[in-house]
């Protein structure tokens, strides 16, 4: 259900979304405002007036950054371009850090650019064959290192300033990118999770325990 709410000086919309969960939560998917709620939930305005703040704080930095990424340009290359290129930049990586991948797979996916399984299978988003190859490159070889480590902790990390010291500038760019691939290509917005890495989808979600 769509509605309409105003916290200071933004009208935000934003959709209800009744489920079988036990505690209501807001979820940002790329600038627009969603409510979870358990099924029997009635004060809806209570979370929105609990988090208003939060709300107000997340939907200036998305609308902020989708006005950011208007000024990035998708790149034009075919599926098997980007696919050739990819594993190009895969064996490269895999080499250098004398690592194996068991297969890899390219599937247009709705909550990250990249995964890489405890089986060691490389799922790669199809929509990141828009982005520049430097991305690419970034985004292999960041989850190429998850055959080393699993977890984004400090060790992983270090692993990853190795090559890429400006990793945090590079998460920033795939943040920007996302949005402008949703807005052009997929147009789906259909995320699920906040991101410690935007690897992951730039969503953010907080959850309400009443």
């Amino acid at each position: 259900m769509q509605k309409k709410t105003k916290i200071y000086d933004m009208d935000i919309d934003y959709t209800v979304d009744r489920r079988p969960v036990k505690y209501p939560r807001v979820e940002f998917r790329t600038g627009h405002l969603h409510l979870i709620l358990p099924k029997n939930y009635k004060n809806e305005s209570k979370i929105i007036d609990t988090h208003k703040d939060w709300i107000y704080k997340k939907h200036k930095e998305i609308l902020h950054s989708l006005n950011k990424s208007k000024d990035k340009q998708l790149v034009k290359r075919t599926p098997e371009e980007f696919k050739t290129l990819v594993n190009k930049i895969l064996k490269k990586n895999l080499t250098e850090l004398n690592l194996k991948v068991n297969k890899i797979y390219f599937k247009q996916m709705t909550s990250k650019w990249a995964s890489c399984s405890s089986s060691k299978n490389l799922m790669v988003n199809s929509l990141l064959q828009h982005l520049p190859k430097f991305l690419i490159e970034y985004v292999i070889h960041h989850e190429t290192l998850h055959l080393i480590e699993r977890k984004h902790n400090e060790h992983y990390w270090k692993l990853v300033s190795k090559k890429y010291k400006d990793h945090q500038r590079k998460e920033k760019e795939l943040f920007l990118y996302w949005f402008l691939v949703q807005d052009k290509i997929s147009n789906t917005f259909l995320l699920q999770k906040k991101p410690r890495n935007c690897l992951q989808t730039p969503v953010m979600r907080k959850y309400s325990v009443f």
